[in-house]
């Protein structure tokens, strides 16, 4: 433990107002789907994405505009329903997750018409892929706009880097940024566990984070025939 600090595995928090939802190409359909509420053609709305995409951060966003309740989808049930849609709206997340329980949403959203409120999903999957048995319920699933959350561009992956970094209050040149960005797996879901390592590892060896102490952290994080560029090269612009 020479020359290490122990560190306390104490969660940040991240900022998840509308106003810090970087938007881009790959995720503007979702934002415009979120920004239309109370407008929606219909009662509901799913916003699909793969994880770390974004739409847990969207759902909070109209979460905080409505007042919602909000249910993990294996957490469903009939029994709850009509409390958890006190408020006349409900956030469900993973709808597609195994586990959940079809007869709950489709009360929920049979809750939602009768008293014109709103249900808001988000899954992994488009609707048509998720393993459904209740017909009626698929169908009024299918009636539901839904916005997919696409991979992300590396406009919007630099500024979520830079987003995550000021998140947990460590400033990093824009060389640093530059040197993740062409080295890192190109997925929301890995930047936030990289920046998690570069944060945990930087506090425990009290270091600055540099492009050489990022570049250690990012050879122990990936596969190693990902990282054939040298050291030594210039930095990215």
């Amino acid at each position: 433990m020479a020359g290490q600090q122990l560190t306390l595995d104490l969660s940040h928090r991240p900022a998840l107002a509308r106003e810090d939802f970087l938007v881009s190409p790959s995720n503007a359909a979702a934002v415009a789907l979120v920004d239309q509420w109370p407008n929606w053609p219909t009662h509901g709305a799913v916003i699909v994405g793969a994880p770390g995409s974004g739409k847990s951060h969207l759902a909070s966003v109209w979460q905080q505009r409505t007042g919602a309740a909000l249910r993990k989808a294996d957490t469903l049930s009939v029994d709850s329903v009509a409390d958890d849609f006190a408020s006349g709206s409900l956030v469900v997340e993973d709808a597609d997750a195994a586990g959940l329980d079809e007869r709950a949403l489709f009360h929920a959203l049979n809750l939602a018409r009768q008293q014109g409120g709103f249900v808001l999903l988000t899954a992994a999957k488009p609707v048509s892929q998720w393993p459904l048995r209740l017909p009626d319920l698929v169908s009024r699933l299918k009636a539901l706009p839904e916005a997919t959350i696409l991979p992300p561009d590396d406009a919007l992956l630099r500024g979520v880097l830079v987003k995550h970094f000021a998140d947990r209050q460590i400033a990093v040149a824009e060389p640093v940024i530059s040197f993740i960005l062409m080295r890192m797996p190109r997925s929301m879901e890995d930047l936030r566990t990289i920046v998690g390592q570069i944060d945990a590892r930087a506090l425990a060896e009290k270091a600055e984070v540099t492009r050489p102490f990022v570049a250690r952290v990012l050879a122990e994080y990936a596969a190693p025939d990902l990282f054939h560029h040298d050291e030594d090269e210039p930095s990215p612009n």
